[in-house]
């Protein structure tokens, strides 16, 4: 295994191989999809992109292949109020799933980081406090 693809086994036609990116990409949008998840937290290079137009599906998401594993982390905002432990089990359970129908690989670990919550405020707060 190549350390920028994930190679799998020899079909009857050739090889397949993965890049890392599909990986990112995959589990981007299945823990993007679990409600509670206000956002993806991505780093300065996405953010850059993403002003420019390109949309990165894959924000928020970390795929380390490494002795024939795959690790990811998974960096996120959560709407106030939900539960953390519930959320972040059905973001690891959706990741998996997805990964495993899309690729028929099974990952070793899914790691999920919340950096943050997000509280969403009415124009009526805003108004309060201005008077």
């Amino acid at each position: 295994m190549a350390e920028n693809v994930l190679e799998m086994s020899e079909g009857g036609l050739g090889k397949i191989e993965i890049a890392p990116e599909v990986i990112e990409v995959i589990a981007g949008i299945a823990a993007s999809e679990i409600d509670g998840v206000a956002m993806m937290r991505g780093n300065f290079t996405t953010g850059v992109a993403e002003l420019l137009g390109k949309k990165s599906h894959g924000r928020g998401v970390r795929v380390d292949l490494s002795d024939n594993k795959i690790k990811i982390d998974v960096y996120c905002v959560l709407n106030f109020g939900v539960s953390i432990p519930k959320i972040a089990q059905k973001m690891q359970d959706n990741i998996y799933q997805a990964l495993l129908n899309m690729t028929g690989l099974e990952t070793d670990e899914i790691n999920i980081h919340v950096v943050n919550m997000y509280i969403e405020s009415s124009k009526k707060d805003s108004e309060k406090e201005e008077e």
